[in-house]
């Protein structure tokens, strides 16, 4: 276990005292390394807690800037940063509110060219994408790396969440083994989202990712946990590995990473 300084202990206080955390759990959180896919409306309350919990290097892949039209939701952001590249203005707002945090905007787009190379760098991936190409590339990509995925979505009142740990439970292909046809599901720009549906839904990611650094509790390995805003209920489904599985079956077809940008059924980076 590392030795704390002063600042740190008082930073972290209210986690060394918690029996399941403690030291060595916040020595863990120090040390470990995540990347977020997205810093949009599910990528932004993630980074935000996980900065603010002591995750000691923290990698954003976003190539978009800043909308007005994003900030309803994506609240790492503020209105000087419009026009801003969103990976460079999270960075920014995360190192302010932990400076200890070693951010690393990547801003490109994730494809099946660099995405091996990015996520190879970092203990658990983070999917706060809105659209089914990176959300496959994403998963297959955990998938054949062996790490660690929370993934989530949302859409108007309503989102769902589960965590992808490639040989103990299913993957995102087992829930969807393809990508919809073009058309078929709306996007957020044309159906709506609460913006407060994205900060409940983000705010499940990092409380996972979390639990996965410090190995404590039950995590959503094989669970699909759905949330309605409107009712304000969560529902949780069962979800099974699937030996047919293209990507984590038995026999798995895919083996290398594939693009889907034909299968865009919402803009890609609009979140």
């Amino acid at each position: 276990m590392r030795e704390f300084t002063e600042e740190q202990i008082e930073r972290y206080s209210r986690h060394l005292v918690l029996p399941e955390v403690g030291g060595a759990g916040q020595s863990r959180l120090l040390e470990a390394r995540v990347l977020l896919v997205g810093a949009g409306g599910l990528g932004s309350p993630t980074a935000l807690y996980l900065a603010a919990a002591g995750v000691g290097a923290i990698g954003i892949v976003d190539s978009d800037a800043v909308e007005l039209s994003n900030l309803q939701r994506q609240v790492i952001h503020t209105s000087a940063d419009i026009g801003r590249g969103k990976a460079r203005s999270a960075r920014e707002t995360m190192e302010a509110i932990n400076p200890e945090c070693e951010v690393t905007a990547h801003e490109v787009r994730l494809t099946s060219d660099n995405a091996l190379d990015l996520l190879s760098d970092y203990d658990i991936v983070v999917d706060g994408s809105d659209n089914f190409p990176t959300r496959y590339l994403v998963n297959d990509a955990c998938v054949l790396l062996g790490k660690p995925l929370s993934h989530a979505s949302i859409l108007r009142f309503e989102g769902q969440i589960t965590t992808i740990a490639p040989g103990q439970g299913p993957c995102y292909r087992c829930l969807y083994p393809e990508p919809p046809p073009p058309g078929l599901m709306p996007s957020c720009q044309e159906a709506g989202v609460l913006g407060v549906t994205a900060g409940v839904v983000g705010l499940l990611q990092a409380t996972e990712v979390v639990k996965l650094i410090l190995g404590i509790g039950e995590n959503l390995v094989g669970r699909l946990l759905l949330y309605d805003a409107l009712e304000l209920r969560l529902r949780e489904v069962r979800v099974a590995r699937r030996p047919d599985c293209p990507v984590c079956g038995d026999h798995p077809s895919i083996t290398r990473l594939v693009d889907y940008q034909e299968f865009c059924a919402a803009p890609a980076g609009r979140r």
